[in-house]
């Protein structure tokens, strides 16, 4: 095979029609070898040592190599742990740049770079070759698919409902999937599932990672799963049981086949931390190639990793290098796989800096924030990680929104009926400005959640008090203990039909806040009729029927399903709901309408004493659709509506609102009373100042009727 010197960039493998070129950065390296092995990766067919160096890449020009082509990397090195260096040629590396990864991972002592065993075994060195058991990278023609006629829908962020979905459980019992397309980006695009999630009226599906990730060998022991992905090993090749034809082809049609339905590809990303864990972890890539460039080591001992994220070690996003990479990867998924935004776990550890803390100002954020191709898409950031101040909700800058933990925790300790949240309440529903109104940031900078992956499902959260993860295997010690649940008198399935019924009514007073708030709403699939994982909180381990989406629910619970598609339908129809700017409770000018404004249950405002209420159980708001005339809209246009009013009763006991005098006396109509089992089915007309009877623990929603 032809060996020519190549070019350092870019890095990776890239075929430009003739032949490809291989770059490789690694700062401390002393020789590289490239592998390419048959079309079975089971034989390795020429190791060529990378002719040239050049501003730390080694590179080189195969002219005879084409697409397909299975390869590897052997990095030499020093192996020196106290200094950070852990180099070991025996061990085959995946290219970080890989745009494709085949083969599984088959566990053997041999992916340590050290003999296993005992507390310093680290510090030794292994000389066993671990290629027959590693997956190969292979070459790819980014060029081969034809985007034409694709166009991204580009939803405005305050016109945007994210669906968290899992790529593999939302269709693994999906009866309109066919068998061998269940669990990949191919089922994902059958047009029964595409239908489904285009009808509930969602504007964007946000996936579970989706980037190549490992098995983690404690779990495959144990005949349990990585399920949820959180432990990437490379970052621009999609996972490969995803995949039900082995092509990139698949996952740019499921896009497109997304696009098409007007709905946008948001992934949940893990730049954060890779899978191979701290300094007792396999050597499988990053480690293997420049151990001391990608990861954060403690600084007066190298030997060990800085651990902001729990599971091991952390990217270290300070090297020029290692950030290239991750702003490579991101442009790569949006340019060349057309996805439309991002969803950054422990986001906090991508901004740490020399200092290990938290910088709003650092590399990552402000590389984002100039990006010409990162800022035409959605950047969602969890503002957290487990490090020294880790939790930076509010602290991200502009541009960015940020998944808001304090409204699912309000919402949640409210409708089960915790006292004297009503101050708390009233900021969480319209937008957190206490976080989120600086520097220029809108509502949709609060990503408003009450559920997730991550925790109980809507129905678990009003079924149980305790989480029940006993098939973790972790004895049910893992997993949050603080889940502000309420099971409604019963632990668990029952049969008892007044608990069913309260069950029904909390899932309805959720939803319906969590869709009517300003800010930007996420669901979690499923949650929409019922999905449940029998008290799982942390199911990230349970690759079954435990966390897979259970289709037959659907026609059980039907009437919730199409209350959920009620709330959509009503939040796009009425700007009101999801306005582009906060409410600050000022006048309409020349008026004396507030564009909101707080009531007691006598119709009269609310009073700065009347927040410290000791019960707090409920409150009203009254959202002014006049004051849109002043709200105008991208093409100068203003945003008038029609006014609403907002009751909520978390309190076990009923009682009668006073309904407001506004202007002329129109009354009002009601839009939907939780308390009845149809939801909108309910309606009815009052008059200005009569009472409405607000049932236990329900949410009212009228809407003042207009002259004539």
């Amino acid at each position: 095979m032809r060996v020519w010197p190549g070019k350092p960039y870019p890095l990776g493998a890239t075929w430009d029609g003739h032949g490809v070129n291989f770059a490789l950065f690694s700062e401390n390296a002393e020789k590289v070898e490239l592998c390419l092995f048959d079309r079975n990766g089971r034989r390795e067919i020429h190791r060529i040592r990378l002719p040239e160096y050049t501003d730390e890449v080694w590179h080189t020009y195969l002219p005879d190599a084409k697409p397909g082509q299975l390869y590897g990397y052997r990095v030499h090195g020093p192996y020196d742990p106290a200094h950070g260096h852990r180099f070991n040629a025996n061990k085959l590396l995946l290219d970080p740049y890989a745009k494709a990864i085949v083969g599984d991972l088959v566990w053997h002592d041999a992916h340590f770079g050290y003999r296993v065993g005992g507390k310093q075994a680290d510090l030794g060195f292994d000389r066993r070759n671990n290629a027959r058991w590693m997956p190969k990278c292979r070459v790819v023609d980014p060029a081969a698919f034809d985007w034409s006629g694709d166009t991204p829908p580009r939803t405005e962020w305050h016109q945007s409902i994210i669906y968290e979905m899992h790529p593999r459980g939302f269709t693994m019992r999906h009866p309109a999937v066919p068998e061998k397309h269940r669990g990949t980006f191919a089922g994902l695009a059958v047009p029964a599932v595409v239908d489904y999630i285009k009808s509930l009226g969602i504007t964007a599906i946000e996936l579970l990672p989706v980037h190549t990730f490992l098995q983690d060998r404690h779990l495959v022991d144990q005949g349990l799963a990585n399920y949820w992905g959180y432990n990437t090993l490379g970052y621009f090749a999609p996972h490969p049981t995803y995949l039900s034809n082995g092509g990139l082809d698949e996952f740019k049609s499921f896009v497109r086949t997304m696009h098409d339905a007007g709905i946008e590809v948001l992934l949940d990303v893990v730049y954060n931390h890779t899978a191979e864990g701290n300094h007792m972890g396999p050597t499988l890539s990053f480690r293997g190639i420049d151990n001391a460039s990608y990861y954060h080591l403690v600084p007066d001992n190298r030997r060990y990793y800085m651990d902001f994220t729990g599971c091991g070690n952390a990217f270290d996003l300070r090297h020029p290098r290692v950030l290239q990479l991750v702003m490579d990867s991101l442009r790569y998924w949006v340019e060349e796989m057309h996805v439309d935004g991002f969803r950054f776990d422990l986001a906090t550890t991508l901004a740490r800096e020399e200092d290990g803390h938290f910088d709003n100002h650092s590399g990552f954020l402000d590389a984002c924030r100039q990006d010409p191709v990162l800022t035409r898409v959605k950047l969602i950031a969890e503002p957290w990680d487990v490090g020294d101040g880790g939790y930076r909700l509010g602290g991200f800058p502009a541009g960015w929104a940020e998944w808001n933990d304090r409204y699912r925790d309000t919402v949640r300790r409210f409708w089960k009926g915790d006292g004297g949240l009503m101050g708390d309440l009233a900021t969480r529903i319209t937008g957190s400005s206490d976080l989120f109104d600086t520097h220029g940031r809108r509502p949709w900078a609060s990503v408003n959640f009450i559920t997730a992956h991550d925790g109980f499902t809507l129905a678990d959260l009003v079924a149980y008090n305790d989480k029940h993860n006993e098939a973790n295997g972790e004895d049910n010690r893992d997993g949050t203990d603080s889940n502000e649940s309420w099971n409604c008198g019963v632990e668990g399935p029952t049969d008892d039909p007044e608990v069913l019924k309260l069950r029904d009514r909390q899932r309805r007073n959720m939803l319906a806040m969590l869709l009517l708030s300003q800010g930007l709403p996420m669901i979690l699939a499923g949650d929409e009729f019922g999905q449940t994982q029998g008290g799982n909180n942390n199911p990230y381990c349970q690759d079954n029927e435990i966390s897979w989406i259970d289709w037959d629910q659907v026609e059980r619970d039907a009437g919730f399903l199409q209350f959920t598609r009620d709330l959509i339908r009503l939040c796009y129809e009425h700007i009101v709901f999801h306005r582009d700017r906060f409410f600050h409770r000022r006048f309409i000018p020349g008026t004396e309408i507030q564009d909101i404004m707080w009531l007691k249950p006598d119709g009269s405002e609310m009073q700065d004493e009347d927040w410290d209420a000791a019960e707090g159980s409920f409150l009203g708001c009254l959202l002014r659709g006049e004051a849109g005339e002043y709200f105008l809209t991208a093409q100068g246009e203003p945003q008038p509506d029609q006014t609403f009013l907002i009751i909520l009763n978390a309190h076990h006991k009923g009682l009668d609102w006073t309904l407001p005098a506004i202007e002329v006396g129109n009354g009002w109509s009601l839009v939907f009373d939780t308390s009845n089992d149809d939801g909108f089915a309910a309606n009815g007309d009052y008059d200005d100042d009569s009472a409405y009877p607000v049932e236990p623990r329900s949410f009212v929603l009228l809407v003042r009727r207009e002259p004539g």
